[in-house]
């Protein structure tokens, strides 16, 4: 659950990039990332040799004649040149040059072949490394979503929050961490050509340093746009996804009152707005490659023409020219390579921001760190004075509400809708806080709870009873790991579910599908109560537990209630007054305010606001 260090680490985070915060999992792969980059640097000194081995043999074979012996071998590219070129003409006169060929050509492939077994073992790890970064990312994610307040939820699109699970992440896989490869190996390739070209001619390397500062400014311009584009693109992306899943869970209500056209229509203008988006971020992505190729080329262009000036002028060997050229030649592809990892980084940090949004949502039930747990329920729950608002400074909820529970009895809190019936329920649970007074069980303050404790005092049964896509069996023992097959039979008899499950396709084992509507309303609703009885939790809340359900349904859901609610302390939250007639203690609310307490007999003796209700609704109360 939340506590305190979490959301001061969490507030600490807010300041950093989101990209970084996605590479910092780099830190769970230390091995792997130095093997890595080992791999990467043999990759480029392999590649590098076979340039070094096969340059000298130009000048040899072609060349006027043989390069006499350096009086001193010194570390400079002429006198390397020179005697590269002296050894290899004696070995030419020594071993004839054919043999020197074919020793040269094996030379070469042997520098080749390791060259790319070498590059391979570096993308092996960089596989790993790639899939467990996003591993981790979706799990913390999911987590996060998991202990976030239902106040969360309440303002998010849930199209937008899978968009970001599922799209997001998958952009942030193959834009940023895909990108790692680039940004380990193309510096090795850098630092390590950029070295032997200064070995070679440091004024040559000096024309080539005077184009950098263009490239990394246009570069960085190119950037910051396509972070921009990509931030709305994926947000359009995510208005894609919310009505997609509204007009799926709404689909009868669609159909129902034709509104098909006007579903497409509202679809087809999100789908445009975010093709408008994608065009500009895939035109300013694609814009930062040839950028770079263009001046690329044109440095190379000026290296040529200025070091073959050098050539005839006496100023450089044509095979050390050579060399240098093929070198810097080498040198612009893993700087193409870096700049498109950089454009792809940057579009990628739209994706990080959204999903670090969702990490820096602020948990606001925070578990405070000596919070002590809660082994059983002895006494009462006490509701002292609680106000309660959704937001800072808007309409209050509920106010000043003052209500007793004592263990094993059973009240019930009726009232019209957004009376404020549900929020008391829900702060019991936590799922807020109040704003005001306090909640207390068995005399301690619920906020000095552990969560997960209290949370397993209680068993809910709600209205919209929703079950996971799963076997019958896995949704009964959902609340207690580790039931058994005979402890889940038993629950489902209490529950007067038995005899249904019994008669489907594959018994406990079917799928009740999607949210359970493999099963009709009642089924769902009695699998959910042996839900609530294998729990087996001391504290009962029943919100509007049959009021969806048709006659026939709703008493066979009453029996099973009856069951559940055996020797339980129980909260009833009703609309439909028949469930609540043997109820300790009934209060009515309205207007977040409790107006009226008492028994069914009691109320039922005055002129009181629950008996005019009662008539309203002409029933036989249960």
């Amino acid at each position: 659950m939340g506590n305190t260090a979490q959301t001061v680490e969490s507030r600490s985070n807010t300041r950093r990039s989101p990209i970084w915060r996605v590479i910092d999992y780099l830190r769970y792969y230390p091995r792997e990332l130095v093997l890595n980059v080992v791999f990467n640097l043999l990759s480029v000194v392999s590649n590098l040799s076979s340039f070094v081995i096969i340059v000298p043999f130009i000048e040899l074979l072609f060349g006027k004649g043989q390069a006499a012996r350096p009086d001193r071998l010194e570390m400079d590219s002429k006198t390397l040149s020179d005697w590269l070129s002296w050894q290899l003409g004696e070995w030419k006169m020594e071993y004839g040059i054919w043999r020197c060929l074919a020793v040269v050509a094996l030379l070469y492939l042997a520098s080749s072949l390791l060259s790319n077994l070498f590059r391979y073992a570096a993308a092996w790890y960089l596989s790993t490394i790639r899939n467990g970064v996003i591993e981790h990312l979706r799990n913390d994610i999911y987590h996060k979503i998991t202990i976030l307040p239902v106040s969360f939820f309440k303002r998010r699109r849930t199209g937008d929050i899978l968009s970001r699970m599922s799209n997001d992440i998958s952009d942030i896989e193959w834009s940023v961490v895909c990108s790692i490869q680039s940004m380990i190996k193309s510096p090795i390739n850098i630092v390590v050509f950029a070295a032997t070209l200064v070995f070679i001619s440091l004024r040559l390397f000096i024309y080539f340093l005077l184009i950098v500062p263009v490239v990394v400014l246009l570069v960085g311009l190119v950037g910051k746009s396509l972070k921009r584009n990509s931030t709305k693109g994926q947000n359009a992306l995510g208005g894609l996804f919310s009505i997609i899943e509204e007009t799926i869970a709404n689909i009868r209500v669609v159909k129902a009152f034709g509104g098909e056209e006007r579903q497409v229509e509202a679809f087809r203008r999100a789908n445009t707005e975010y093709r408008h988006r994608m065009d500009k971020v895939v035109t300013r992505k694609e814009l930062s490659s040839p950028l770079s190729e263009i001046l690329g080329t044109v440095a190379l262009a000026a290296v040529v023409v200025i070091g073959g000036s050098y050539v005839i002028n006496g100023g450089m060997a044509p095979s050390v020219f050579i060399l240098f050229v093929i070198v810097f030649a080498r040198i612009i592809p893993p700087v193409q390579a870096m700049v498109k990892a950089y454009s792809s980084i940057q579009k990628g940090n739209a994706s990080a921001g959204r999903l670090m949004e969702i990490m820096d949502a602020e948990e606001v039930i925070e578990e405070k760190p000596d919070a002590r747990r809660l082994e059983g329920f002895r006494g009462e729950i006490e509701y002292r004075d609680v106000g309660f608002a959704h937001d800072d400074g808007g309409q209050q909820v509920l106010e000043h509400v003052s209500l007793t529970i004592a263990k094993g009895k059973t009240v019930a809190l009726i009232g019209p809708s957004g009376a404020g019936k549900t929020t008391i329920v829900d702060l019991l649970s936590r799922f807020y806080d109040v704003g005001s007074g306090e909640i207390v069980i068995d005399g301690t303050d619920i906020r000095d709870l552990n969560i997960d404790s209290l949370r397993s005092q209680i068993a809910i049964v709600t209205q919209d009873c929703l079950l996971f896509n799963d076997s019958v069996a896995n949704n009964i023992a959902f609340g207690k790991q580790g039931a058994t097959m005979d402890e889940i039979r038993q629950a489902a008899r209490q529950a007067f579910a038995d005899d249904f499950i019994a008669q489907l396709p594959q018994g406990y084992d079917t799928i009740v599908g999607d949210k359970g509507m493999a099963l009709s309303g009642g089924q769902r609703q009695r699998i959910s109560i042996a839900r609530a009885i294998l729990k087996n939790a001391p504290i009962l809340v029943l919100d509007e537990a049959t009021s969806a359900l048709d006659s026939e349904s709703e008493q066979k859901v009453k029996e099973a209630l009856e069951a559940l609610m055996e020797d339980r302390t129980t909260i009833v939250v009703a609309h439909r007054l028949s469930t609540i007639r043997h109820a300790d203690c009934i209060y009515v609310l309205d207007q977040g305010k409790i107006v009226e307490s008492g028994t069914h007999e009691q109320l039922m003796e005055r002129d009181s606001q629950y008996k005019h209700m009662l008539e309203m609704q002409k029933v036989d109360v249960w």
